[in-house]
């Protein structure tokens, strides 16, 4: 890189006229010339860098008991952030460089290039020096007997396999009486399939605590039965050889030593001896499906057998037919509550908490989420205090210290952190930047995560593809939890449970990953902070914090309209990666943030900006913009420059009492939108006689939404659409509900397309291509502000058999809305809102089977119960709200609270 850097000024000099340049140029050369074996250096450290990375994921911290090595640990990561620092600022000078537009620009300005490549090389140096240093730290004070594991992580995960969990008495097990009866009939079904059943669920939730119960109760009625731990480094061999002596297997003269049979010989004798023998085997703590795929042939043929599985995987869990898997899940309020009654007040009679102490009790069981593992910790802990309201609310405030010392709970929860790879740990440890209970976005933790670089390609997966996956694996293991799911049934979003978010904040802050500091705490913190999440706190003063090497800044609903502090770290953080101010109430972006040379993320949704600097031109990472719903109405000029901008989120909200038709507008279109051909995003432009030509060159957008389309410019518009080969997400509104678009014309050749949202525009039949060409795709429609002569529902249901989410809004139609006989057979979410005509709604018989959620809202004409309603069994929520005045009392009369019991949300 260095010889190309070289070439191109030798290139420059040549050409220019000016003997100032010229000198200046040949002075360049020099210092050039005088690095030319810094590409090397730069190769040399990157290597070390995998090395220290490697080293640190091994090693961790997790374990670690010992202060020495967490020292030299802490010191070999500071050496890593150096060298990321420095290899970043390299690559991103030398490819400025190789540019001859940049070159010229800062030959005029002065001796920009003369010193940065020479300060490089001087921080290069500085890091040389580091390692060497972190190398004879190790040899001169570092003993293999010091990278012992904590004792009481190593007690759970390498528990012996021949012991046994703890006895656990019927009256301990509150809330789960429903699971236990329900394994327990399990163990008796005749059906074939039902060999393997899994308990599953993250850990903390009692799933040893229920199967436990279960076998003692049952194992009596089994001729053979054994229970093992499966640790996270169990061997197939000795897995058989312990299952062999839990059966009863003893030695014979003249027999083979079992200690001396390889795994076939194991299993041939556990075959002989369970002939003809029911066995119970309950396999506890399994962390892969290896584990049963390598010893089930040995019970292939025992008739009647069953096999407990539990664990904390998704994966695992699905070794079991579906009707055999049992989900668990955290207790309910009022198990959770009697659950820590019983442990706090164990010698009461009837285990009541004090009347003054009810309170605090509750805020000590709602931060506990449900989790048994927390319950009891807190609820034992409490029992050896004295019960009163000063030291319990003292002990209340302090609940994350102190279940964070509680060493049972971080062995348990532990063992599932260091199961995980090390770009699963990073991606894991990332999710504690966000606040408690915070519902954090698939599409923006995958981009956070591209953004940080904890992904890279795989083979023909894109980075974000990569994303996904690890996302999943997180599910999958029962460390984050699945809030919402969208139209083809991806997470949608997803949130950590307090307790699994606390061990996160705890392992990242002892692993310098991430500093979650309230405002207090950020004039004290480290100055080499990687990651910083403020979310929570508001900016009364102005402290300068200087912090050289953050990364990422995320501060949620917390920054203030004069953004000093953001002034402040904005100037000193050169390398901040990731700029995440969402909810702010900022109303202005410094123009020093064109500085940040790394940016590869920018988030502004809902703050109050009305403007981006000019500066941001100069941001030539930046991966992501996400400006919704800002008062941002045009983008700087020269945004077009940015090569590699990705997703670009833009649109604002306008007052409803200025347009009934629109909830948001676009931005104007950028002038040379053409130019981004990198786009993948573009949500949401204003519609101009150039945006179709524009389009054209932009062969990589899949999600595209245009406000503002005229019925002269449609046609081009969605000619272009419609060769998109990739398009999967496409919103089109037109200027006013007036304005008829040509929907002949669309005609999208893309079989990705599965979400279509269209505002206005659509006057007479939904007949349209779009509708027709697309059955099989189409999961996701929102019609809004059209005027149709007919039932749109019955068209639709014939048209489009697989969407799972249908909304209709403001939208003008037949007087009787009718959903045929087994229409929709997919369809998850109904909402039918500002229908000013419709009077009746009819539900034929098998219509909707797998609905969840119905809303029907501001249907003024609506006067009588939608028939049949009472027969959509699946429906898990149900709104029937601002409709004429009668409706209330056909609901009523018709007896409706009891025939919709089923339905566990009704609002009326």
């Amino acid at each position: 890189m260095t010889e190309a850097v070289l070439l191109a000024i030798k290139k420059i000099g040549n050409a220019l006229a000016d003997e100032t340049a010229k000198q200046l140029v040949a002075k360049l050369s020099e210092k050039v010339s005088n690095l030319i074996d810094l590409d090397d250096k730069i190769d040399h450290i990157r290597k070390q860098l995998q090395t220290m990375n490697n080293v640190i994921e091994q090693i961790g911290t997790t374990y670690l008991t010992d202060k020495t090595v967490k020292g030299w640990i802490e010191e070999v990561r500071k050496v890593a952030y150096r060298v990321e620092d420095v290899m970043d600022k390299y690559s991103y000078h030398c490819l400025q460089m190789v540019e001859e537009r940049f070159l010229k620009k800062y030959l005029i300005k002065g001796t920009h290039y003369v010193l940065v490549f020479s300060q490089i090389a001087d921080e290069v140096v500085k890091i040389e020096k580091g390692i060497d240093q972190v190398i004879k730290l190790k040899e001169q004070w570092l003993q293999p007997s010091q990278l012992a594991h904590d004792p009481y992580t190593e007690m759970e995960r390498q528990r012996s396999q021949d012991s046994f969990p703890e006895l656990v008495t019927d009256e301990d097990l509150i809330g789960i009486e429903d699971n236990r009866r329900m394994l327990t009939e399990w163990l008796y079904s005749d059906e074939i399939d039902s060999k393997v059943i899994t308990v599953s669920g993250m850990g903390g939730l009692g799933k040893t605590t229920l199967v436990t119960n279960v076998y003692e109760r049952e194992k009596l009625k089994f001729q053979a039965r054994a229970w093992m731990v499966v640790s996270q480094t169990y061997t197939v061999d000795d897995l058989l050889r312990k299952l062999l002596r839990k059966i009863g297997y003893t030695e014979q003269k003249g027999s083979c030593n079992i200690d001396r049979m390889d795994a076939y010989d194991l299993k041939e004798e556990i075959k002989r001896m369970l002939k003809d023998r029911k066995c119970l085997l309950v396999l506890d703590d399994v962390w892969n499906q290896e584990v049963y795929f390598q010893i089930r042939d040995a019970f292939q043929s025992s008739h009647g057998s069953r096999i407990i599985i539990t664990t904390r995987s998704n994966h695992v869990a699905a070794l079991a037919p579906s009707t055999r898997c049992l989900d668990i899940k955290p207790l309910r309020d009022a198990h959770a509550f009697e659950l820590f009654c019983r442990r706090v007040f164990y010698s009461k009679r009837n285990h009541e908490c004090p009347s003054d102490l009810k309170k605090i009790a509750t805020s000590v069981v709602d931060r506990c989420q449900g989790l048994p593992l927390a319950i009891v910790t807190m609820g034992s802990f409490l029992s050896s205090r004295p019960p009163t309201q000063y030291i319990w609310e003292q002990i209340c405030n302090q609940f994350r210290t102190e279940l964070s010392r509680s060493n049972h709970v971080r062995a348990v929860l532990n063992l599932s952190y260091h199961d995980l790879s090390g770009d699963l740990r990073n991606c894991f440890l990332y999710c504690s930047l966000f606040p408690e209970d915070y519902q954090m976005s698939r599409e923006n933790l995958v981009r956070l995560w591209v953004a940080e670089g904890f992904v890279l390609s795989k083979e023909n997966s894109t980075p974000e593809e990569v994303a996904e996956r690890n996302l999943m694996e997180l599910i999958h293991r029962n460390l984050l939890i699945v809030k919402e799911t969208d139209e083809l049934g991806r997470v949608s979003s997803c949130m950590m449970h307090d307790i699994v978010r606390d061990l996160a904040l705890c392992i990242a802050r002892e692993e310098r990953f991430v500093s979650a500091n309230d405002y207090a705490a950020m004039t004290k913190m480290d100055r080499d902070v990687r990651r910083l999440s403020s979310c929570g706190w508001k900016e009364n003063s102005a402290p300068k914090v200087k912090l050289p090497r953050l990364r990422t800044l995320v501060s949620l609903g917390s920054i203030s309209s004069t953004p000093t502090m953001l002034s402040s770290i904005l100037s000193e953080s050169s390398y901040l990666t990731v700029l995440e101010l969402q909810d702010s109430a900022i109303t202005e972006v410094p123009e020093l943030i064109g500085n940040l040379f790394n940016l590869r993320y920018i988030g502004l949704r809902r703050t109050m900006v009305k403007s981006l600097p000019d500066s941001v031109e100069n941001l030539s990472n930046l991966e992501t913009l996400d400006i919704k719903q800002t008062n941002i109405e045009k983008l700087p000029r020269g945004i077009a420059k940015i090569k590699k901008l990705q997703h670009l989120l833009a649109d604002r909200y306008v007052d409803e009492k200025q347009s009934k038709f629109l909830y948001f507008v676009g931005i104007q279109a950028p002038k040379d939108l053409s130019k981004m051909q990198e786009l993948q995003t573009l949500e949401t432009v204003q519609a101009n006689k150039d945006l179709a030509e524009q389009l054209k060159r932009m062969t990589r957008l899949r999600s595209v939404w245009i406000d503002n389309i005229s019925s002269t410019d449609c046609a081009n518009i969605f000619a272009t659409l419609s060769n998109m080969p990739l398009l999967s997400s496409l919103l089109l509104s037109a200027r006013d509900e007036n304005e008829a678009l040509c929907f002949e014309t669309l005609k999208p050749m893309s079989k990705h397309l599965h979400r279509l949202i269209i505002r206005g525009g659509i006057k007479g039949t939904l007949k349209c291509p779009v509708f027709r060409g697309h059955a099989a795709n189409l999961k996701y429609l929102a019609l809004s502000s059209c005027h149709f002569g007919e039932d749109p529902l019955g068209m639709l249901a014939s048209h489009l058999p697989n969407l799972t989410y249908l909304k209709l809004n403001s939208v003008h139609s037949a007087a009787i809305l009718v959903l045929p006989a087994n229409s929709f057979p997919h369809l998850k979410t109904l909402a039918l809102k500002q229908m000013p005509d419709v009077n009746e709604i009819k539900i034929m018989g098998g219509a909707l089977p797998s609905i969840d959620a119905l809303y029907v809202v501001s249907l003024s004409k609506l006067d009588k119960v939608p028939r049949g309603i009472e027969y959509l069994r699946s429906l898990k929520s149900l709104w029937l709200l601002g409709l004429h005045k009668d409706f209330r009392t056909q609901w009523d009369k018709n007896g409706m609270h009891q025939k919709m019991m089923h339905v566990p949300e009704v609002r009326v």
